[in-house]
């Protein structure tokens, strides 16, 4: 937000710097990002002043120039050669006098005048026309002053021409009461005040405001007091549009607004003064002369001041006359409805706006204006009547109309202040320092809040509506601090704690250790939004639309439900790699996902609402870079699997003894899922080239996506134990199976572990053949046996007895047949 320090100052009176001021107002919560000395016209119209022309005679050489003589002010004429065809003498212009930098409207780069000679004749500086000198476009002729002013004047004193600072001032959302100069001055004031700091807080008078009789009154109706809790307005008749005055055209210039006219400046200056966003209607295009606020049938056509034709919502609230919608209420107005050169009378509106509602509004059709940005975070109610009265006294004093009709205010519900109890000592508590009660009480009195009853240590407190962000003790306790000074709370030499312990398992700590696992090994970790596409999860099985959490007000199509699965977001991180030629890709998120049981909804509440932490591992492309002496190898399956062992080794947990299944599902072309005491903890696969078209995706992709939550809870029960390394050597032996296509290596395994629970550790696979040469329906499996005791050296007559064990209940339990 841009504020002007001269525009500021005629608000609050104070001789601080504008460097202290920034100083002060970035300690107070308004942080100034940037404080530039500006100039409303660039160079100031330094070396510009009134001249009064003596004489004007027709240049000897040239038809169409002139010689002049001009009275700077110094009691010498100066002979100047003009080519405007409007210069003539006894005028009073616009002299550029030698060595003067001017910077014309819309160029880049000024010039320096200099003395010369054009056409044989000698010319000593220059009459200037509104664009030479960046305070207009006009190039028809030279400026010609009223008659009154005096030769020699400066230029920058005639147009009011000051030097000014803009500070720029990052405004958090919550700070609505300070979307205007005089929002910014009111909380400067109360920094100065509760610091004894001398200051004077004034806004402008409008005592002389008086209601017209209804010559031209516009009756006014609100539908919708929902939507418009107060709605006034005021008809203002007999103006002419014209361009405004400089003072006010610098206003506007200084914060970086263009002037239009003087009927919509005075609106525009009003919303940067106030912070109340004001309307202008052209009173002669109301038809039936009365004002209607209410919504209009779903997929009304509205042409909006910008030449676009949108569909309504019939959630919109709308300006309307007896015939047709007008404007979108605290948005944009219409392009059949505003204030042109050939306005007469002018109906004003004033308002009170539900933000909620000018939100969506604002946001279902892709608009941000100036209104909107105050109305759908919530302006003052208390300022509409001030704000109507000074638009109206400004549009009399400068388009020289007249109040033509009584004030109409429709507040059927006022808006009350925010009234709690506050306790001093909880005060202290927070701020972390015991600051004086009465301190305290002149800090909230300088807040503008009242204290409304006193009860020991505890205040009852009434806040004003226009501190939308103050409603609780915490909140005032905030402001409090804020006014103190974050800097007088100093630190302490002693910091006290209480000790504690972690929840067993601690999951951050659990996710730190798979994170920095899955990084060391070349992955990079991705965070997405838990908002998605609808569209993804239609015609899906394993995910059904159903069962999505809708958003009852999305931000687009693009967001407008929570995922059920981490798939489709790092799908998108593939597809945003890819398209910039970045195509090998080891990616990971740790996210929630989120799922809607319709069977559940009678019960209420959020009984059919669930989230689960899950954690998503995708590669594709090559495994890793080639380099001269590595050639370049493609991921596949594998890889994948193994970065699932190495998750699950690493926190103790051995995935062998986990059942593998095959898993049918429409989002892989093939994959599995592992399950560990019933409960499913991966499914990893092949992502079908289905759901990779939705991406645009041509390359293999690899997927694996885990239930957190419960693999949290395997490690609750693991205990990181000791053991001595046996003193005694282990045995290997190796086997070769034929068996049916169907059995698994994890079968094999269990059955090999049901076999020798003494002596055997492990049994690793190490090749599987499949070819004619096999019979049918056969596969042949390596297996590699580790046989251990740890009280004896084997011998082996032992190893051979344990071989020919396992051998004969591979035959008997699955049907193996050793290869030879």
């Amino acid at each position: 937000m841009k504020i002007s320090l001269n525009w500021l100052k005629s608000y609050i009176e104070t001789s601080l710097p504008a460097e202290e001021i920034a100083k002060i107002l970035t300690d107070i919560g308004l942080e100034v990002e940037g404080l530039e000395q500006i100039e409303t016209v660039r160079g100031g119209l330094s070396g510009l002043v009134v001249g009064e022309v003596l004489t004007c005679e027709k240049h000897p050489d040239a038809d169409k120039l002139h010689v002049t003589t001009v009275d700077l002010g110094d009691g010498a004429p100066t002979q100047i050669v003009c080519g405007a065809p409007n210069v003539a003498a006894g005028q009073k212009v616009v002299v550029a006098t030698i060595n003067t930098m001017l910077y014309p409207t819309g160029e880049a780069e000024g010039f320096k005048i200099k003395k010369s000679k054009i056409r044989g004749v000698e010319s000593l500086g220059m009459l200037c026309a509104e664009d030479e000198i960046g305070i207009g476009t006009s190039h028809d002729g030279i400026i010609v002053l009223p008659n009154d002013v005096p030769a020699g004047t400066p230029a920058r004193d005639y147009y009011q021409i000051e030097d000014d600072y803009l500070l720029e001032i990052g405004l958090t959302p919550n700070r609505a009461d300070a979307m205007s100069h005089y929002g910014v001055a009111r909380d400067l004031a109360v920094y100065l005040q509760a610091n004894g700091i001398p200051h004077r807080l004034v806004l402008p008078d409008v005592s002389a405001f008086r209601e017209g009789i209804s010559d031209k009154e516009v009756a006014v109706e609100v539908l919708n007091t929902e939507a418009a809790p107060r709605y006034m307005g005021i008809t203002v008749t007999g103006v002419k549009v014209a361009e405004s005055p400089e003072w006010l055209q610098n206003r506007l210039r200084s914060i970086g607004l263009n002037p239009h006219n003087n009927i919509v400046d005075i609106t525009n200056f009003i919303l940067h003064e106030v912070g109340q966003p004001l309307h202008a209607f052209d009173a002669g295009k109301i038809k039936g002369g009365k004002v209607i606020v209410r919504t209009c049938p779903e997929g009304t056509p509205f042409v909006t001041l910008d030449g676009v034709e949108r569909k309504l919502s019939n959630k919109d609230l709308m300006i309307c006359d007896t015939e047709k919608p007008m404007c979108i209420a605290g948005v944009f107005g219409g392009l059949d409805s505003g204030v042109t050169k050939t306005t007469t009378d002018v109906f004003i509106e004033s308002a009170y706006f539900n933000p909620v509602w000018i939100r969506k509004s604002a946001k279902r059709h892709g608009l941000s204006t100036d209104a909107s940005f105050r109305f759908e975070r919530g302006i003052d109610p208390e300022i509409a009547p001030y704000a109507l009265k000074r638009a109206a006294l400004l549009m009399v004093e400068l388009a020289g109309g007249k109040v033509s009709s009584p004030v109409t205010d429709l507040y059927p519900v006022p808006v009350r202040p925010f009234r709690f109890d506050i306790s001093l000592s909880r005060v202290k508590r927070l701020m972390g320092k015991d600051v004086p009660d009465e301190t305290i009480r002149r800090i909230i009195l300088a807040l503008d809040i009242k204290i409304e009853k006193e009860d020991g240590d505890t205040l009852g407190v009434a806040v004003p509506p226009y501190r939308v962000d103050v409603q609780r003790e915490a909140d005032l306790v905030e402001d409090i601090l804020r006014i103190y000074g974050y800097n007088n709370i100093e630190i302490p030499q002693q910091v006290h704690s209480t000790l504690s312990y972690a929840p067993n398992p601690d999951r951050d700590k659990v996710t730190n250790v798979v994170a920095d696992l899955l990084t060391a090994n070349g992955f990079n970790e991705i965070m997405s939004n838990s908002l998605t596409k609808a569209a993804y999860y239609e015609g899906l099985e394993a995910y059904k639309a159903e069962n999505s959490v809708a958003i009852l007000n999305p931000l687009s199509n693009d967001l407008n439900v929570m995922r059920q699965t981490l798939l489709f977001n790092a799908l998108e991180a593939v597809e945003l790699n890819t398209n910039r030629k970045n195509g090998d890709l080891k990616l990971y998120e740790f996210g929630n996902c989120y799922s809607y049981d319709r069977d559940k909804a009678s019960e209420g509440g959020l009984a059919p609402y669930s989230e689960q932490n899950r954690l998503s591992i995708l590669i594709t492309g090559a495994d890793h870079v080639p380099s001269w002496n590595v050639s370049s190898q493609p991921t596949s399956f594998y890889t994948l699997k193994t970065v699932a062992e190495k998750i699950f080794a690493r926190i103790g947990i051995d995935l062998n003894g986990a059942v593998m299944e095959t898993l049918s599902s429409d989002l892989y072309r093939e994959a599995v899922t592992y399950k560990i005491n019933g409960k499913r903890m991966v499914e990893m696969g092949i992502v079908s080239k289905k759901i990779r078209s939705m991406f645009d995706i041509k390359a293999e992709v690899y997927y694996l996506e885990m239930n957190f939550d419960a693999f949290l809870k395997l490690t609750r029960n693991h205990k990181v134990t000791v053991q001595e390394l046996s003193k005694f050597p282990e045995v290997r032996r190796d086997l070769a199976l034929l068996v049916d296509s169907q059995t698994t290596f994890s079968q094999l395994r269990e059955i090999a572990f049901a076999t020798e629970k003494k002596l055997l550790k492990n049994v690793t696979l190490f090749d599987v053949y499949e070819g004619d040469k096999l019979p049918a329906g056969k596969k042949s499996y390596a297996l590699n046996f580790v046989l251990e005791d740890t009280t004896k050296t084997l011998v082996d007559q032992v190893i051979d007895k344990t071989m020919a064990n396992l051998v004969r209940e591979f035959e008997r339990r699955a049907g193996a047949q050793v290869r030879s």
